[in-house]
């Protein structure tokens, strides 16, 4: 049984990556997030053995290590991870506050790193693993309002190529995502015209949760296995 550590997994995109993952039998789940949704609950009692929840807000950065052992200690060594929590702040950077800026680099950029460090150990004492970070389109086509946002997705994409090297020889994969705009909490926040302007956008329509979800289950699978230190897109085409 591969035991794969999903963030940001109680809503959202979080909670289809850990609902198509649970379609693999092979697959229990450590789902992280702050708190437990109705959604959430009811994929839970439809996997009572293999959903596992453990509350923890990501942006206590002294608090990370202590989460993956507590994970690894009730579920053993960790085959994945996905780093999918993020927050996304709609404003201009001449009118931010400061405490803003710090909390989405923080819970956006520096957690996974973090969380990424402490649950690469785990796989490197088995010698195989996969990393998905997801990312996004913002951070190579970057978009008003959301620079800051934008620079942590950027810094994953990054962070993936340069690990995929470190990790590569310990048979662990490091990929990033890069889904576009979806309907989901995260661009509820968003004004109707910029809605609109992103949905003009995509050819194909915004694509679901679930169109992103199954990129991640392709890169945990074993047909992944010499994918590794890439980009992968999912937008509906509309950065084609």
């Amino acid at each position: 049984m591969r035991t794969i550590l999903v963030t940001g997994a109680s809503r959202g995109l979080g909670l289809a990556i850990a609902a198509r993952l649970l379609q693999e039998t092979d697959t229990r789940i450590a789902a992280v997030a702050r708190s437990e949704t109705d959604d959430f609950r009811a994929l839970a009692n439809a996997h009572p053995d293999r959903l596992v929840l453990f509350r923890q807000d990501l942006a206590e950065l002294d608090a990370l290590h202590g989460l993956v052992r507590e994970i690894t200690g009730a579920m053993g060594p960790l085959y994945g991870l996905v780093n999918n929590a993020a927050i996304g702040l709609d404003g201009l950077l001449a009118t931010q506050h400061a405490s803003d800026i710090s909390r989405v680099l923080r819970l956006n950029l520096e957690s996974p790193i973090l969380l990424t460090k402490y649950a690469c150990r785990s796989m490197l004492t088995v010698g195989t693993g996969r990393i998905v970070n997801v990312g996004s389109i913002i951070a190579s086509t970057g978009f008003s309002g959301l620079s800051v946002y934008g620079a942590t997705k950027a810094g994953l994409e990054g962070f993936t190529r340069s690990l995929a090297r470190e990790l590569g020889r310990a048979k662990i994969t490091v990929n990033c995502l890069a889904p576009g705009y979806m309907e989901t909490d995260m661009t509820a926040g968003l004004t109707e015209d910029k809605l609109a302007s992103v949905r003009r956008r995509a050819p194909l329509g915004l694509p679901k949760p679930e169109d992103v979800a199954g990129a991640v289950a392709y890169l945990m699978s074993p047909e992944a296995a010499m994918v590794t230190g890439t980009v992968m897109t999912v937008d509906g085409g509309s950065t084609a």
